[in-house]
């Protein structure tokens, strides 16, 4: 490309662009000291989805495991759901076991009748600890568990210290915050870009039914889903993200420019909160505080500035490359490559070098 000399940070820039205020995490004072409990006994929330597990699940079960103890993984839905080949799935995993849910008002995954089967089987067995991943599901279902149990709940969960102690981002990702919970049961969800994925143990975890009786009513109705099914990587799991911000000015420049090498990349395509809000992208695209947490291999920004909120959703993305014309925008900050350049003339330029490889 003609404007080849861009602009690289260094790499302790890097580190301290990505974890802002980290080396004064935060100790909430409304928490007291304990001493260690006994061994921790987790049910860990088993998303799915027309028989498969959710991604999600197996950076769930590896944070699950920094609490030490037996991890029961619980299966729930309707009939129609295939439970049976979901809970097989999740038995290759190192779990416990695993308890397996059927009832006509689990289909969809409504948070209604989910929330109180999670309560009664935590109160019947004496789980210490709940947790699932941080997908929309489960920021739908564990508040209610978190108020059914009269416990407060912790989100987006980035580490887990013990038992009773966890690092979570505040401030739209600017401040980490390290939490005690002085909670009998810890109910929280995990960031699952923070964990790798859990590997198969061989062992086979014991599959057992529950009881029907503890579904919680159905006090809400399923009506409709729309989804728009695309061939790109999923915008939440991909290896490769492009996303295009302001910068690229209209719709049809996201679609002819943005499309195009996110295509040629093989990846899954994003935008900005400013790029949703003008209208060149679907809502359901956007990344940041607001919209999608992603951990890609490589995160491309194209036209995007880098306000904060969007900073704080590729934080755990492994190399940030940005293409801007402006040499002083905050995404070269965060940025492991960066190109300033006209998006019109670079980003079609590297469609067509990729394109050629």
């Amino acid at each position: 490309m003609a404007t080849r000399a861009g602009l690289r940070c260094s790499q302790t820039a890097l580190r301290l662009a990505r974890t802002p205020l980290q080396s004064h995490a935060i100790r909430s004072r409304a928490f007291s000291s304990s001493k260690a409990a006994e061994a921790a006994k987790t049910l860990l929330y088993i998303e799915h989805k027309e028989g498969k597990l959710n991604p999600g699940v197996y950076n769930a079960i590896t944070a699950a495991q920094k609490l030490g103890g037996e991890i029961t993984g619980l299966v729930a839905g309707a009939e129609a759901d295939s439970l049976d080949a979901v809970a097989q799935a999740a038995a290759k995993y190192p779990l416990s076991k695993i308890v397996v849910m059927s009832a006509d008002t689990l289909s969809h995954s409504l948070a209604e009748p989910l929330a109180p089967l999670i309560v009664a089987l935590v109160q019947k067995e004496g789980y210490t600890h709940v947790t699932t991943a941080h997908t929309a599901q489960g920021k739908n279902i564990f508040p209610r568990v978190a108020a059914l149990l009269d416990v407060a709940q912790i989100s987006d969960v980035m580490q887990v210290e013990s038992e009773d102690t966890f690092v979570r981002p505040i401030y739209a990702g600017n401040a980490i915050a390290t939490v005690k919970s002085s909670d009998k049961i810890k109910v929280f969800t995990i960031r699952t870009s923070s964990f790798d994925p859990a590997k198969e143990s061989g062992e086979g975890a014991s599959i057992e039914k529950g009881e029907s009786g503890q579904v919680g009513k159905a006090i809400a109705e399923w009506v409709s889903e729309s989804l728009t099914k695309s061939e790109r990587p999923d915008l939440g799991s991909a290896a490769r993200v492009v996303s295009g911000g302001r910068g690229v000015k209209n719709k049809e420049n996201f679609d002819s420019v943005i499309i195009p090498l996110a295509d040629a990349l093989g990846a899954a395509v994003g935008a900005s909160r400013a790029a949703v809000d003008s209208g060149y992208a679907d809502n359901s695209l956007q990344v940041g505080q607001t919209g999608k947490v992603v951990a890609p291999e490589l995160y491309v920004a194209v036209g995007i500035s880098g306000a904060i909120q969007h900073l704080a959703g590729i934080r755990d993305a492994k190399c940030i490359t940005a293409i801007n014309k402006d040499p002083e925008a905050p995404i070269f900050e965060v940025a492991d490559f960066g190109l300033v350049a006209d998006l019109f003339n670079a980003a079609p330029e590297l469609t067509k070098a990729v394109g050629k490889k």
